[in-house]
């Protein structure tokens, strides 16, 4: 294929689709493979399968779609888990004697 055509031709998707169950009816959703893994990491966190998680993230979303209510939760829980990192260093620097902090 020439560079040309190649340019015209839209971009692949990276987005994976999976089956999954949420309160029970089977759906599709499409998410990039990043975000899966992120899914699949919070719901072992929360001790939770993945259909488990995403039934509660649908049960408490208002407006947007599934999938973007998906991103949106994951964003707030490693924004909130980045949060607690920070917290946790500033204390344990100002715990430190003067000579070891880092600055």
């Amino acid at each position: 294929m020439t560079n040309s055509l190649q340019s015209r031709l839209p971009a692949r998707s990276t987005l994976i689709p999976r089956n999954i169950r949420v309160s029970g009816r089977r759906t599709s959703i499409r998410l990039e493979p990043e975000m899966w893994e992120m899914l699949e990491e919070v719901a072992a966190r929360e001790g939770k399968g993945v259909n488990q998680l995403v039934t509660t993230i649908d049960q408490a979303r208002t407006e947007s779609t599934l999938t973007a209510a998906i991103r949106v939760h994951l964003l707030a829980h490693y924004r909130r888990a980045a949060a607690e990192l920070g917290r946790a260093d500033r204390r344990s620097n100002e715990a430190a004697p003067a000579s070891v902090r880092a600055d």
